[in-house]
């Protein structure tokens, strides 16, 4: 793999002739990894997605992007439009570091309207001749032409007096006449906080203070954080780095979870429960939130995870974003579905009906490599249950669920060719309810699985090659009556 200076990793691309820009937009989409029906880089590296809305009769999604390689460096916001959230019309660079603040980068942030126009919050990364970072929190409008003009100076020059320069990622959400910004920052004594400021006309911004929680020791620092109402609760979610694997809990490099409670937004205090991860898979990070047309909370997240090597990183691009989904807090817990429009991508439909155990292996004409694929279990008296996507003599990705326990683990030990470092090739989660249906939907290099109508999702990005097409069924013992509905996808673009 290359070794990139710093002097690569920070090179514009505007730098670049288009002649060499076109030939790694020719390279990448020869990758035997590219994804059909999600959002991935044209080149280079994906990472957070931001400015989510839904403005004017479209939604704009945009996302991180190092556009010159599959390594983090000079950051800019790639821009999608869409009707449905489900085909995306790609709108190129809209955000770009060309200002003294954000000179180092256009780091994360979040969209919302004002007095009937777009605008966009996000954090300026700025570095000195000695590397030291300063970090802002800028505004851009969107004028009616389309292009962004930025606000001359910060809103927000820099971190309140007792916290570092990792202060960024403000998300703005509005109650009454008065719009607030939720960060992610860290103490001097180096411990994750979320901190919030106000502003009635979106120019002088105030510091409110530090939202007050119950936890005081969890980690280092708190990225990428949201706060919604939903179904009558409050709901704060965010990404603490440094936090120590506790079992089959925190598995990954960091964590993105989510407290619900109730909010005292004057006094800031959070009265919440226990932090929640919203994903139980390998790739899953950086997520955010916002409303859709029809007023649904609808949740995207990076398909992906900070310093980890990827298999398409050789072929100079790196991640996508997950499915869009909708969330929903129901008896007190929050259930993440796939959005109903994902249904548009649905081509061909292939249901049967049969048991399966232990030497029962292969249901025919299962087999694929894009497909949306619902399993619904009418009745099971099998002690452990296995499901194999993308299935060859020597690939598989193994779904195991144990009866007793309800303990479900995805298993891509033999998946094709790994992320790295990684914490092991499995993770699981323990269910509330007895498993009776997994929705999954198989992209060419990932998997999200839903189980139980968003009780529970594990999200991963696997590698297997092209003749990992099979689908396969059986059990340790005794035997589970099923029902099989999959759905071919088209493509989103």
């Amino acid at each position: 793999m290359k070794a990139w200076t710093r002097e690569e990793r920070y090179q514009p691309m505007e730098a670049v002739s288009p002649v060499t820009l076109e030939a790694m937009k020719e390279q990448v989409a020869e990758s035997p990894y590219r994804q059909t029906f999600h959002i991935q880089p044209e080149t280079g590296l994906l990472n957070d997605p931001n400015g989510l809305i839904y403005y004017d009769g479209e939604y704009y999604i945009s996302h991180q992007w190092f556009p010159l390689g599959a390594v983090h460096g000079l950051k800019y916001w790639f821009n999608y439009r869409s009707r449905d959230l489900v085909h995306f019309e790609p709108h190129g660079a809209i955000l770009k570091p060309d200002t003294e603040y954000d000179s180092h980068g256009v780091y994360s942030g979040s969209a919302f309207e004002y007095q009937g126009r777009l605008y966009y919050m996000y954090t300026g990364n700025h570095r000195d001749e000695d590397w030291s970072r300063t970090s802002s929190q800028l505004i851009a409008k969107m004028e009616d032409d389309g292009t962004l003009k930025k606000f001359p100076k910060p809103m927000v020059a820099g971190p309140p007096e007792g916290y570092t320069q990792h202060f960024r990622d403000p998300k703005v959400f509005q109650r009454g006449d008065t719009y607030y910004a939720i960060l992610g920052a860290q103490t001097e004594d180096e411990a994750g906080r979320l901190l919030l400021y106000k502003s009635t006309d979106i120019v002088k911004w105030e510091f409110h203070g530090e939202v007050q929680t119950r936890l005081d020791a969890f980690g280092y620092m708190w990225e990428c954080p949201d706060y919604f109402e939903l179904d009558g609760h409050d709901v704060v979610m965010f990404c603490p780095q440094g936090i120590e694997s506790d079992g089959e809990r925190y598995r990954n490099i960091y964590q993105s979870g989510y407290l619900i409670g109730q909010f005292d937004i004057e006094q800031l205090e959070l009265n919440h429960g226990d932090f929640l991860e919203l994903d139980h898979g390998f790739d899953f990070y950086a997520p955010q939130t916002f409303t859709s047309e029809d007023g649904e909370r609808i949740l995207i997240g990076w398909m992906g995870l900070p310093d980890t090597a990827y298999p398409t990183d050789k072929d100079d691009w790196a991640h996508c974003l997950t499915v869009p989904r909708s969330l929903h807090i129901e008896d007190g817990k929050l259930k993440q579905r796939p959005i109903a429009n994902l249904q548009k991508l649905r081509t061909n439909e292939e249901t049967a009906l049969g048991y399966a155990n232990k030497f029962n292996r292969k249901l025919q004409p299962y087999e694929g490599k894009q497909y949306e694929l619902i399993i619904d279990i009418l009745e099971n008296e099998a002690t452990e249950l296995y499901f194999e996507l993308r299935a060859s003599k020597t690939q598989s990705t193994l779904i195991t669920y144990n009866t007793r326990t309800q303990k479900l683990t995805l298993d891509r030990s033999e998946s094709g060719p790994l992320p790295e470092p990684v914490d092991g090739t499995t993770r699981s989660t323990v269910l509330d309810t007895p498993l009776q249906q997994l929705q999954i939907f198989v992209d060419t290099s990932s998997i999200e699985i839903f189980c139980n109508d968003g009780e529970r999702v594990l999200t991963s990005r696997i590698f297997p090659d092209s003749e990992a097409t099979g689908i396969k069924a059986s059990t340790e013992s005794g035997q589970v009556y099923l029902k099989f509905t999959k759905y071919d996808l088209e493509e989103n673009a």
